[in-house]
């Protein structure tokens, strides 16, 4: 669904809210389990910290952030309460019901919301918000239905670099960046 870089601009003016996948989209899609004493396993993750200060960036320009999920970790309930983000919705292998929860719960309608995905599974939600987004290393599927694919792969910059192309079309990006240039 290609769109020029103006439709892209004037689709990004009204996003509200950012929802994220996490693995493939904030992580690079890698599952680590380690050994705990005793044969357990324990899960763990890797986080761009650029991603970070992106969603802190967004938070702090009005953005609501959150996340759906089709995995549990305390991982990533971690990083989601450290980071602030308003909607942790884990566990959700369809991920339509959260999303319109989350919805509802925002009080948004589909257009005031970005989600960025990295397969398949992300198609119905995808297929509905305003700004749609595939990460540069997602499955080539979704570039036919999203409206901006990244230049940035997931869990390396990909979240960040949608940050500030919807701060940037908000005309909230220079703001933002005052406090660090003083």
């Amino acid at each position: 669904m290609p769109i020029t870089p103006q439709q892209l601009r004037n689709r990004a003016r009204k996003i509200g809210l950012l929802l994220l996948d996490v693995d493939g989209v904030l992580t690079d899609g890698h599952i680590i389990y380690l050994p705990r004493q005793g044969g357990e396993m324990f899960e763990t993750k890797g986080f761009h910290s650029r991603d970070g200060l992106g969603i802190r960036l967004a938070h702090a320009a009005g953005l609501k952030t959150g996340i759906i999920t089709g995995r549990s970790s305390p991982v990533i309930q971690y990083r989601a309460k450290e980071l602030g983000i308003h909607f942790v919705q884990e566990e959700a292998l369809e991920k339509l019901e959260p999303y319109q929860r989350i919805l509802h719960a925002a009080g948004l309608s589909n257009e005031q919301v970005c989600y960025i995905g990295d397969d398949v599974v992300d198609l119905p939600i995808l297929t509905r918000v305003g700004l749609a987004v595939a990460v540069a290393d997602g499955h080539p599927l979704l570039r036919r239905y999203v409206h901006y694919t990244t230049r940035r792969p997931g869990g390396a910059g990909a979240v960040r670099e949608t940050i500030e192309l919807i701060l940037s079309a908000q005309k909230k990006w220079n703001a933002t960046l005052a406090q660090y240039l003083k």
